[in-house]
């Protein structure tokens, strides 16, 4: 089916019988799980080497922290400083990798885009920088939707929807018709509903159980509940390194609801689970 393509400078990830794993490669010294692990390029580089030893997918490389509260906001040359070389030393490493920015801020996406990443991941879904949607487009790269309530500074003081999956799907339609009339292609664009971002616990688990209503929009659905404080919350207070089996456990139930990629920090561990789901999937 169309709407299980993601087509990305050129190549064709389908999603319909094998869920894609993206695995996340913070260069960032304040992430909230991972922060300052990986800030020399040839750390990140081992690391990206070692999700897709793994069964990672897409490389998903940060600069930028976007956790509940965050500051200050990176400008753009550090941002740029620390997420280019990276890009550069994976890409060497890994010359048939499909790799993604995490940015929002349209000089570090055109930089990026001219380093030869493969996807812009934009949690503000061309809100902050519309301009990323004609970069995007010129460079036949794909382009990830992601839905957040406010700012990261500021989305988790008293989040409200009235019914948070139509908001949502509302939401990401209007940002999807924004993307097609800057020319990005249908089949370059995946949608992320943005779970952690301006959402409660509630939210978070109302989302998993309705993701199916976004499938609606006929583009693959990405999920990234990794580590996420909704599962620290479900598991009794776990911080952050020991939220594993609850992330796994999240991307199972959002694949079986109709999500095609996950967002995951431990790819190992998300990948083995998802041969048994996609199993599933695959005989329903």
């Amino acid at each position: 089916m169309t709407a299980d393509i993601w087509q990305v400078r050129g190549r064709v990830l389908d999603t319909a019988t094998r869920t894609l794993v993206m695995g996340i490669l913070n260069v960032t010294p304040d992430s909230f799980s991972d922060g300052g692990r990986y800030g020399d390029p040839a750390a990140a580089a081992a690391a990206a080497e070692a999700m897709a030893a793994d069964g990672a997918d897409i490389i998903d490389i940060g600069g930028e922290s976007t956790r509940p509260g965050r500051k200050p906001v990176v400008d753009v040359e550090e941002e740029c400083r620390r997420v280019l070389p990276v890009l550069r030393e994976v890409r060497r490493r890994l010359p048939e990798a499909v790799l993604s920015v995490d940015t929002y801020k349209g000089e570090v996406a055109r930089r990026a885009l001219d380093e030869g990443a493969d996807i812009i991941n934009d949690i503000y879904a061309l809100r902050h920088s519309p301009e990323i949607g004609g970069l995007v487009a010129q460079a036949g790269a794909g382009l990830l939707l992601m839905h957040m309530q406010g700012d990261p500074e500021t989305m988790q003081q008293d989040p409200r929807y009235g019914d948070v999956i139509v908001e949502i799907k509302t939401m990401l339609r209007e940002r999807m018709d924004f993307a097609l009339a800057a020319g990005v292609a249908e089949q370059a664009i995946a949608v992320d509903p943005g779970i952690g971002f301006g959402k409660t616990l509630e939210h978070n688990v109302r989302i998993l159980a309705q993701l199916e209503y976004l499938r609606l929009l006929q583009r693959p659905i990405c999920v990234g509940p990794s580590r996420k404080g909704f599962l620290g919350l479900l598991t009794g207070g776990l911080p952050p390194e020991e939220r594993e089996e609850a992330t796994i456990a999240a991307c199972c139930a959002a694949v079986m609801a109709g999500a095609g990629i996950v967002r995951v920090h431990n790819v190992r561990g998300v990948r083995r689970a998802l041969a048994v789901m996609d199993a599933v999937r695959a005989s329903q």
